[in-house]
């Protein structure tokens, strides 16, 4: 290889790809701040509750008679079902389905959502090599965290530019945390990220049909494979984010190695965004924003003149379908799911979100009263709401959905609540009791014993 090809072109900063891989490698469970070893247990709590609400869903079946007709060792579960694959096919299955309901978990230095990219390659790997709970939490901070920088190098163009964090992005904190449960070297960590991004894709444009949610399993397949191919030996290059036509010059016009490596010891598990409304966070905002005035002010839907959002201009491109026809087209409309906060749909509800619910005549006309103004002065996740009545009074809100609750056990509460919402349809409440007993002590859990739990 010569001097030129090897040689970081993008940007001022040499081994940035080995350094990412030496922090994963770095990471201990015992070390761990206590809170983000709490957090890291809610994200499998999360996961796995809105994976189970998912694995009947329409791609979860195509994907799972895929692998089905595939065959295969048996090694791992396939969450919700009686199955059992090969690791990647488990791990391509349980990130569908964690993602197809738009319900999981989002960092915004991700630009995209973690745990439905690495719980799915971490959990089938480490149902396979019986690791227990805390191995699992250890990979998965670690996995997590270069998620996170990986982002913060190619923010905001990547993701501007068109690409689906979690199918790219993700990859890459999939291979990371996989390489970690396996035990691998910094070196044979960042040819697992390198072998991972060189798979990278995933387009924005496919938001609303059930390629978005395919996308999180292709990231947790790839980042899987990725680290064990790496594993045995298989070579990449170290240098892959920062080299000449690597990841970041192909798939960014930004460059920011300081923002990647920068502040050592923070953990960007902190910063995790759980949902509440089972549709793109780009929408929450403007959700609690209705619901807060309608509720505050006793409104009826028949006495609204119209409605006005004012959003980041980023939500144009991630859900501003403007006149939905599918449920999965519903969860990325922010007129649509403003007309449903003021019509006062429960949005945290599944059973709400049918094709059949886009054609409600009362949900149309006040989706027709909504309209949306695209802006750059603000944090992405901000909202102001202003909703004119026919009577004359303006009524106003402003909602930062970017902000995470750090009182962790109320949102352990908030959580555990919505997991049993979520799971007791499809395993009853006997079965969703006690695997809920076995999440509040994964540490000492086998994965095994985890999965087999979320098995029918």
């Amino acid at each position: 290889m010569n001097d030129t090809a090897s040689r970081d072109v993008t940007g001022n900063q040499d081994h940035l790809t080995l350094k990412l891989a030496e922090r994963a490698q770095r990471t201990q469970a015992d070390d761990l701040p206590s809170d983000v070893r709490e957090v890291a247990r809610q994200c499998v709590l999360d996961w796995i509750g809105v994976a189970l609400a998912g694995s009947d869903d329409h791609l979860t079946r195509i994907l799972l008679d895929e692998a089905a007709a595939d065959g295969g060792k048996p090694a791992a579960t396939v969450i919700g079902h009686a199955a059992r694959v090969t690791t990647t096919q488990a791990a391509l299955i349980n990130g569908a389905s964690s993602h197809v309901l738009d319900y999981d978990d989002v960092n915004l230095s991700l630009n995209g959502h973690p745990s439905a990219a690495i719980l799915p390659a971490l959990t089938a790997l480490a149902e396979s090599r019986g690791a227990r709970g805390k191995d699992l939490i250890e990979a998965f901070v670690a996995g997590y965290e270069v998620g996170c920088r990986v982002g913060l190098l190619v923010a905001p163009g990547h993701y501007a530019r068109g690409y689906h964090s979690t199918c790219t992005v993700g990859a890459l904190g999939a291979a990371a945390a996989c390489a970690r449960l396996l035990g691998l070297d910094a070196e044979r960590t960042a040819h697992a990220i390198s072998i991972a991004a060189t798979q990278a894709g995933g387009l924005k444009s496919m938001f609303g049909t059930e390629c978005k949610p395919f996308h999180a399993g292709v990231a947790a397949h790839n980042g899987l494979r990725a680290a064990r191919l790496a594993a045995a030996g298989m070579v990449s290059r170290p240098d892959a984010l920062e080299c000449r036509q690597g990841f970041a010059s192909t798939m960014s016009p930004d460059f920011n190695p300081q923002a990647a490596l920068g502040d050592p010891a923070r953990f960007y598990i902190r910063d995790n965004l759980f949902k509440y409304h089972a549709s793109c966070y780009g929408t929450h905002a403007s959700i609690e924003c209705v619901r807060q005035l309608r509720e505050a002010n006793a409104i009826r839907p028949e006495d609204v003149e119209r409605v006005k959002l004012r959003v980041d201009k980023g939500a144009d491109a991630m859900c501003n379908i403007p006149n939905p026809r599918t449920a999965l087209e519903a969860k990325f409309s922010l007129r649509f799911m403003g007309a449903a906060a003021l019509a006062g749909a429960d949005t945290s509800d599944l059973a709400f979100f049918k094709d059949a619910t886009t054609a409600d005549a009362t949900l149309c006309v006040l989706r027709d009263k909504v309209s949306v103004d695209f802006v750059s002065d603000r944090p992405k996740m901000v909202a102001d709401v202003v909703i004119e009545m026919k009577d004359g009074r303006e009524l106003r809100a402003t909602h930062d959905a970017g902000v995470p609750l750090n009182d962790y056990a109320m949102q352990g509460r908030r959580l555990a609540a919505k997991f049993e919402r979520l799971v007791e349809p499809v395993l009853g409440e006997a079965r969703c009791g006690k695997l809920l007993r076995l999440l509040e002590r994964l540490e000492d859990t086998l994965v095994a014993d985890l999965m087999t739990a979320c098995a029918k």
